[in-house]
């Protein structure tokens, strides 16, 4: 996973895993999603990331799975 953010556009580009994509369908005005060629998400890109994703406090947790009962 790969997470990108380009300060100069305001742009987070969030990337689960590298494939060839196949279509981008936008979710809003600020959100697309890129779809792989079995129609699996494969990265999501946020535009006015500042405003949507409050990006200078971002952080991330890696939790332990948990098996289901």
């Amino acid at each position: 996973m790969k997470v990108k953010y380009f300060k100069d556009t305001d742009t987070l580009y969030i990337e689960f895993r590298e494939a060839e994509l196949s279509d981008t369908r936008d979710l809003d005005e600020n959100t697309m999603i890129d779809l792989d060629k079995k129609g699996q998400i494969s990265a999501i890109t946020v535009e006015h990331a500042g405003e949507c994703a409050d990006i200078p406090y971002f952080s991330f947790e890696h939790l332990p799975g948990h098996s289901p009962s």
